[in-house]
């Protein structure tokens, strides 16, 4: 990376930096409220960012930290996903919005793919959540003109709810602003809204060491994060609803 923005798409938005405030809002059976800041890197996945050597241990890009892990590349590991599911990109661009692995540890709870056709038309979305029990699942989404998408529920993610009901999920691709949500449907409630809010920063050397100056270890950050809030709930007496086993999809192998 030069001390300018390097342009890593034919969108010309990768590589680059959104410096983001995560809330999440639970509003039964129990109101809780949580509010984390952070940084997250937008990159086309053809073209990782190549830092300086000191800089590389505050982010690394490893194939093993998505899908089922066993591809080379991440580029693979999305090509394989899409194929089981009928879908070819033929080659197009793929925009990844995700945490970087960080001395050596990464948790992504989520992470975004838009996935784009040679000639750079939006195909899919790409969401791959990750839960605390070293278990992963994504949803192929087909959003519309406004990144809006609505899929079923189909993983355990947090203690606290089943897998039941479904999310609505708004995803439009970032640009100078992130802007995304993610609402919990179940029972005819809107039980949990979880929303990124972010301002896109140039992805140079310098940018990066002020992120992670301001946000040190963000990745254990995250981890810490979780736990210490399932541990906040679980004193306020909310029940721990049963794990149900997760069958690996087909292309996650």
């Amino acid at each position: 990376m030069t001390a300018q923005a390097v342009r890593g798409t034919a969108t010309g938005a990768a590589p680059a930096l959104y410096e983001c405030t995560i809330r999440h809002v639970r509003t039964a059976p129990v109101h809780h409220a949580l509010r984390h800041r952070t940084y997250l890197w937008l990159v086309d996945i053809d073209r990782l960012p190549l830092l300086p050597r000191a800089l590389r241990p505050l982010a690394r890009f490893d194939p093993r930290d998505h899908f089922g892990g066993t591809a080379p590349t991440i580029r693979d590991a999305v090509e394989r996903f899409l194929a089981a599911a009928g879908v070819r990109l033929e080659g197009g661009p793929v925009l990844m919005l995700t945490h970087a692995r960080v001395l050596g540890h990464v948790f992504n709870p989520l992470t975004l793919f838009w996935c784009h056709d040679r000639g750079g038309d939006l195909v899919c979305v790409l969401a791959e959540v990750h839960n605390t029990y070293g278990e992963r699942h994504c949803y192929l989404l087909r959003t519309d003109g406004r990144g809006v998408a609505e899929t079923a529920k189909e993983f355990y993610v947090s203690p606290f709810f089943p897998v039941d009901g479904g999310y609505r999920m708004r995803l439009p691709p970032p640009g100078d602003h992130l802007d995304l949500s993610i609402q919990l449907r179940r029972d005819g409630g809107r039980p949990f809204t979880a929303t990124v809010r972010g301002v896109r920063r140039p992805a140079t050397p310098g940018r990066l060491l002020a992120a992670a100056v301001r946000h040190p270890w963000s990745t254990a950050a995250v981890t810490a994060g979780i736990r210490r809030h399932g541990v906040r709930l679980l004193l306020r007496g909310l029940p721990v609803q049963p794990r149900t086993p997760h069958r690996t999809q087909e292309g996650m192998t």
